[in-house]
């Protein structure tokens, strides 16, 4: 069982994956500090000092029902989406540019080889 286990560790995705989630994370708490510390406080001097946080808060009974701190949940997610969003778009272009220079530097298959395998491809199929 340890040894399947220790497989299954050591599988490339499951690395990628730890990797992808530490680096998410720590990207989560820039886009937080961005979304916190610049774009909240900048919607605020254009709503006239608004703070979405401590306002629009209602009280019911001793519940306090923060409606401004989802928006800026909700702003912060939509944020943290997008910038994921355009490094993997970023990131399938830079691949897509590496995959194309490796297709041009593919070696010319020559007519006889290219015949031989139509062939080959041929008897397999019968």
């Amino acid at each position: 069982m340890w040894k399947d286990f220790k497989e299954f560790a050591m599988r490339g995705n499951v690395i990628d994956l730890a990797v992808a989630v530490v680096i998410g994370a720590a990207f989560g708490k820039i886009v937080s500090s961005l979304v916190d510390d610049i774009i909240m406080p900048l919607i605020g001097v254009l709503t006239g000092g608004i703070n979405f946080s401590e306002s629009f808060v209602f009280g019911i009974g001793d519940a306090q029902v923060q409606v401004g701190a989802f928006l800026q949940s909700i702003i912060d997610f939509t944020l943290i989406a997008f910038a994921i969003f355009m490094a993997i778009r970023i990131m399938n272009k830079l691949s897509a540019k590496k995959e194309a220079v490796e297709e041009e530097k593919a070696p010319e298959v020559d007519s006889k080889e290219e015949l031989l395998k139509e062939i080959r491809d041929l008897l397999k199929e019968k």
